[in-house]
Order: structure tokens, then C-alpha cells, then sequence
């Protein structure tokens, strides 16, 4: 790497004195705030976070409570945030921490990477950031600074990508400040190396980057996999009996695992591929996901429920004034606002 040996110090010097990044846990040393914000952080944008993150800390300050508390009240904080299997892994961990291991987060990177939804970046960023250890951190926003430091074409999501840019960043690493210089890099990725209109000129390393002097930056990270996006078409029967809905828990290894939702009839198409007594208009609403995008389509059944169709879907009678209290994926919430169910 061209860089000089002032680099870090460079990088650190900006973060100090033009970095404003104002977030609630930069500059924390609590390893449970720490984790909490990195599992939060996952696949998240920063700006999105702060809100659920202020909220689950003011209902569970500690692990302990965390670990404590009812899933559904979990998943009920989480809602919205998308990725529940994060929140999953997040149960499951404050679980064993606070049962197991006395309360205690592992203080070394073997430890933290051993723990359920821990990989190697989060397991870097608590161990620097909570106890100061010479881990670097490699997220979106550092594989881009160094594929563009570099004006590498090396794709970031092969296996020699991945160990490639590892090695190059332990390698710029301010060993002797890793937390905060872990904190800066990651900053210059999300405000100044940006994925599309980067401030090149006010970037401290800009004078070493050999895309920007190749006028190349825009190209940079390379991938090899193109996303493919999967349609999916969810038909909701939404049995409303003038009082209560009928909802019912997702089960099995698929999406929103563990939310609610109405009876569904999933189909390849726009078809329901059933008819109805009296045809009732659907109301569609539309959710993207990372790797697929889901049509949701809702018909409302205002009638009497039956016992045999409330065992055929299994599904459980709540009171509209209960609904708040069940964690649901996005496109349900949109469809209960709009219809004043909430």
C-alpha cells in the first residue's frame, strides 16, 4: 500500500477536528450498549438505527433485562428494523451471557466471534471499541475506501476478496488506537467516501488514492454475484369479525420468522387461485427486501369466523385495541394504519 506512515494519524487528525458524526454510542467503552448498536447497525443505515437503539436501552438498560424479557415485547421494540433474525440472535445471546457467562461479554476477538450473530466485523468493533483490542474493522464503508485507495478489482464479496481487504486493513490500522481509529474509517466511508457523489477533496487520504487520480472512484468496490430479486405474491385474508382480527404466528426458516400476519395463500402471480363468496376488492401494498420483493394483497372478510377456518390457518382471535401489542413485518403495519385498525 502507497500510503505514507502518517496515515493513520492523518485519518485520526480528521476525525477530531472535522468528523461532527454525532451518534449515541460513539465513544462508548460498555460492551452490551456496544453490541447492541453493532447488531442494530447490521445491514442498517446509521440514521435509521438511533431511534431503536435509544429505545430498547431505555426499556432494558442492562443485558440482564434484556435476557429477561417477554421474545414479543422484543420483537415488538425491533419492529420496522427488518433482518428479525438479527433480533433472534440477539435473544439468544443476551440469554447466554446472562445466564451463562455471569453476565460478562467475552473480552477477547476468539471470544466475541464465538457468540450466535457474531461475525468477524462485529467481533472487531466490540473488542476495539470496548476493550481496546488491535482488531480492524472491515464493513461496506471500508471495503470501499481500500478497493478505492487501491483502485482494486478485486471483487469484495469473493473469498480472496475478502481476506485481501482484511490484510489490508489490519495493515493501516493505528494499532496503538484502534477504537478510535476504527470509528474514523468507518466515518469517512459513510460521509465523505460515499458509495455515489464522494467528497473526494475534502477526504485526508485523497492525495494517495489512486482511483481519484485515475478519475475512477465510481467504479469502485467491484462485486462478482449480481443480485438476483425474487418476486414473491401474498394473498392476506384478513378475517375481521367487527371486533377482532385473526392473526396467526410465522413459523418455519423463512422471513419475518416469529411476527404475525394474517392467513396467507402465497402464488406465483396476482391470482389468489380461490373464489369467494362475495368478492371482496384487495388492497395491495408493496415491500422490498434485500433479495426479494413482496406484493401483499389484502382481502377483508367481514363475517362471522368459523372454528374450522380458524384451525385451518391457525389462527388466534385479538381485539383491535390488542393488535399494537404483536410484533408484525412492515406491510402488515401499513395495511392496519391505512384501514384505521391502528
Amino acid at each position: 500500500m502507497s500510503l505514507p506512515n502518517t496515515h493513520s494519524k492523518s485519518l485520526i487528525q480528521w476525525h477530531l477536528a472535522e468528523n461532527c458524526r454525532d451518534l449515541p454510542w460513539k465513544s462508548e467503552k460498555d460492551p452490551y450498549k456496544i453490541w447492541l448498536s453493532e447488531i442494530l447497525l447490521q445491514q442498517t443505515k446509521a440514521e435509521a438505527v438511533v431511534p431503536y437503539y435509544n429505545k430498547i436501552l431505555k426499556h432494558f438498560p442492562t443485558i440482564q433485562l434484556l435476557a429477561a424479557a417477554k421474545e414479543q415485547k422484543i420483537f415488538q421494540l425491533w419492529q420496522g428494523l427488518g433482518y428479525y433474525s438479527r433480533c433472534r440472535n440477539l435473544i439468544l445471546t443476551a440469554k447466554w451471557i446472562s445466564e451463562e457467562n455471569s453476565g460478562l461479554f467475552p473480552n477477547t476477538y476468539e471470544g466475541l466471534l464465538a457468540l450466535k450473530g457474531i461475525g468477524p466485523y462485529t467481533a472487531s468493533a466490540v473488542a476495539s471499541f470496548a476493550f481496546n483490542l488491535p482488531y480492524a474493522v472491515v464493513d461496506g464503508n471500508v471495503y470501499r475506501i481500500i478497493t478505492r485507495l487501491l483502485a482494486s478489482a478485486i471483487p469484495i464479496d469473493s473469498t480472496e476478496g475478502k481476506k485481501y481487504f482484511q490484510e489490508k486493513a489490519t495493515a493501516l490500522m493505528d494499532k496503538k488506537n484502534p477504537a478510535i481509529y476504527n470509528q474514523a474509517i468507518m466515518d469517512l466511508g459513510a460521509t465523505i467516501c460515499k458509495p455515489k457523489n464522494p467528497l473526494c477533496l475534502q477526504c485526508p487520504w485523497h492525495k494517495y488514492c489512486k482511483a481519484f487520480s485515475t478519475k475512477t472512484v465510481e467504479k469502485f468496490p467491484i462485486k462478482s454475484k449480481k443480485l438476483i430479486i425474487k418476486k414473491r405474491h401474498f394473498h392476506y385474508l384478513v378475517f375481521d369479525d367487527g371486533k377482532h382480527l385473526y392473526i396467526r404466528k410465522r413459523i418455519g426458516n423463512d422471513i419475518w420468522k416469529d411476527l404475525h400476519e394474517f392467513a396467507l395463500i402465497e402464488t406465483d402471480d396476482e391470482k389468489i387461485g380461490i373464489s369467494f363468496d362475495r368478492n371482496p376488492s384487495a388492497s395491495v401494498f408493496q415491500q422490498p427486501l434485500t433479495h426479494q420483493k413482496i406484493t401483499a394483497y389484502f382481502y377483508v372478510m367481514l363475517q362471522k369466523v368459523l372454528r374450522k377456518t380458524i384451525t385451518e390457518y391457525g389462527l388466534e382471535k385479538v381485539a383491535y385495541e390488542n393488535l399494537e401489542n404483536y410484533a408484525m413485518p412492515k406491510v402488515i403495519l401499513d395495511f392496519l394504519h391505512q384501514n384505521k385498525y391502528l
